[in-house]
Formats: C-alpha cells, structure tokens, sequence
C-alpha cells in the first residue's frame, strides 16, 4: 500500500502530508488515521509507548471518547528527506464542559510508501474559557481552507 505524497519531500510534498494528516485526526475515525502508519508504527505521545494499528486504533479510540468537539491544525516546520517535523494545535472539551487547547510538536519518520513508521508527540495542555476558543468549524469534518493554519495565530 501506497500514500502519498511520499519522500524524500519538499516543501510542498511535506506540507500537504502534515494536511492529510490533520484532516485524517480531524474526522476521529481511529481506524481511517491508523492506515496512514505502517502495522508496526511505533508511537511515543506523551508518555504513552505503543506499536502497531491496532495500538493506535485502541488509543485514538480512547482519546476521542474523553476529547470531545476536538478540532486540529498542523503547520510544518521543518523537513528532511523522509523526516517531518510539525507544530500544531489543538481545541476539546472534557465531559464536564471544560475547554482546554493542547499545543505540540512532532516528528514524523516515514517509509518509502509514504507510511509513518515513527512519530513522537510531545504535548502540553492548557484550561481556557469557552469564549477563548480559537477553532470554531463544525467538527468532526477536516478545517476549512478559509480558516488560517498557525503561522497567523499569535502566540
């Protein structure tokens, strides 16, 4: 199996690799984000470890049962032949009705399919009022194209 666009990237090929991938976790559909990384993909994100689709499928299954009307978006930051890093963000709120906004960083190692074998997400999260929501699209469903990505959100 195939995804493209594969490496070695370039700007434009990395940049819409890190696009398909946040309208892929945008849908929240576990098992459409884990055919992007190959069967045995290995994953740090935070301080869980997991390998494989059925780890990701397990652990995406329980992050969208306890992030609820979560809303992404990446930005690239940096690539190199089949390497991408990428900054994002992200908007959710618990079962209480608490929003927060999760900010990161990862780095991407694909295949020569164009499948992610490794991706490390560090992630740190914030409480916000309802009314400091950035990410306002029906959800789930992929952003926009007339919502900016990050690089026009101040920090």
């Amino acid at each position: 199996m195939s995804r493209p666009p594969l490496p070695p990237f370039t700007r434009e090929t990395a940049a819409q690799k890190a696009r398909l991938a946040e309208d892929a976790w945008n849908s929240r559909d576990p098992v459409k984000v884990s055919l992007a990384y190959t069967p045995d993909s290995r994953w740090r994100n935070r301080g869980d470890f997991l390998q494989g689709r059925d780890a990701i499928v397990e652990f995406l299954t329980r992050k969208w049962e306890r992030e609820h009307d979560y809303r992404l978006i990446k930005d690239l930051w940096a690539f190199d032949r089949n390497f991408i890093a990428v900054r994002f963000q992200y908007e959710w709120h618990d079962d209480a009705g608490q929003w927060h906004r999760s900010y990161g960083n990862e780095q991407w190692e694909f295949d020569e399919a164009g499948l992610m074998r490794r991706r490390e997400a560090s992630i740190n999260d914030i409480t916000i009022k309802e009314t400091d929501r950035r990410f306002h699209w029906p959800a789930p469903g992929p952003r926009p194209a007339d919502v900016p990505g990050l690089a026009a959100e101040p920090f």
